[in-house]
């Protein structure tokens, strides 16, 4: 089957949580691409009533055609272990959530699907269930046996890469290491060429410690290990910039002409980018064999069922999806 011609696979993510309102908020409306739900339809037949939204479910044929009519979804349906309650997440159904994703992947390994779009999941409770789960972007790894993977995010005019994820900050530091800053550059150059069709990518990366060290007497690992890689990076072609101080980044005259940032940690580069993407930022993972984007928010379980929820994010994630190019050339 050709690229153009198979469907992307969006996983409804947490049951209790806003995923499967997202799905029937993003159905109402006519769609151009075509997507195959990965959900349980009693839920989404169940949020759609709570809503007072129309929803016509039609179950997923593979060489088939997908709905991209209003109020219609194709479902490839998953049963949960038991029926969910908006807003409370039961750990009976944290194995279905995986198995949502496990079935992407799967389909995506088979080119069944084109790639993969998630809503979000509940972390705590797939814990608490027992299964060691740190997110999407670990997990997706291991699924994959990718060795490493980057997170970017962008929105609002930016692309904001990282170093490092969900890690501890006291840990930060440790984690910095030249293979890791060398393999998430490498990583970032190639997807950026690649999925995003950016022949030379020119890529500011921030320092780890405030005003990027001041030459090494606010921390020494800007002289000892990052301005030594990006030195051995440039001499092989790459467009970097940096260290810069992370607090001075994220400015005009140093972005105008820059495709991308990397930050060292999870919330030195996020808070910008979420604010100047005002809700409709994609969550990517970069380095997997497959496509794979994410709404940028979590489960936001007060909205389940009821709240006013913005389909931004999901909107954007989709279309990113559809228009990325093949990870790795």
């Amino acid at each position: 089957m050709s690229e153009a011609s198979r469907p992307l696979a969006l996983t409804s993510g947490e049951p209790a949580g806003i995923g499967p309102d997202l799905c029937v908020l993003w159905a109402q409306h006519a769609r151009s691409q075509d997507v195959v739900v990965l959900a349980d339809r009693f839920t989404l037949t169940g949020r759609a009533r709570q809503r007072g939204l129309p929803l016509t479910l039609h179950d997923y044929q593979p060489d088939h055609p997908v709905s991209c009519a209003a109020g219609e979804l194709t479902i490839l349906h998953l049963p949960q272990a038991k029926p969910s309650l908006p807003g409370e997440p039961d750990i009976a159904n944290a194995r279905f959530v995986l198995d949502l994703l496990d079935r992407a992947v799967h389909g995506c390994q088979q080119d069944e699907f084109a790639g993969m779009v998630t809503a979000p999941v509940h972390k705590a409770i797939i814990n608490d269930a027992g299964i060691p789960f740190t997110g999407h972007t670990e997990y997706l790894a291991e699924r994959t046996r990718t060795a490493h993977v980057v997170m970017m995010l962008t929105g609002g005019g930016l692309r904001v890469a990282l170093a490092t994820t969900h890690l501890a900050l006291r840990h930060v530091a440790d984690a910095i290491t030249d293979e890791l800053l060398a393999h998430t550059l490498i990583i970032l150059h190639q997807a950026l060429r690649t999925q995003f069709h950016i022949s030379q990518p020119r890529i500011l990366v921030s320092g780890l410690n405030p005003h990027a060290g001041e030459s090494g007497h606010l921390g020494d690992e800007e002289q000892r290990i990052i301005i030594p890689v990006l030195a051995r990076l440039r001499a092989q072609g790459m467009l970097l910039e940096g260290p810069l101080p992370a607090d001075t980044l994220f400015q005009p005259h140093h972005l105008q002409h820059a495709d991308c940032v990397l930050a060292m940690y999870h919330d030195q580069g996020l808070p910008v980018l979420k604010y100047a993407s005002f809700g409709a930022g994609v969550n990517v993972t970069l380095g997997l064999p497959i496509i794979r984007t994410s709404v940028d928010h979590g489960t936001a379980l007060d909205l389940a069922g009821h709240g006013n929820i913005h389909t931004g994010s999901l909107t954007a994630a989709i279309a990113l999806a559809a228009t990325s190019g093949t990870p790795h050339g």
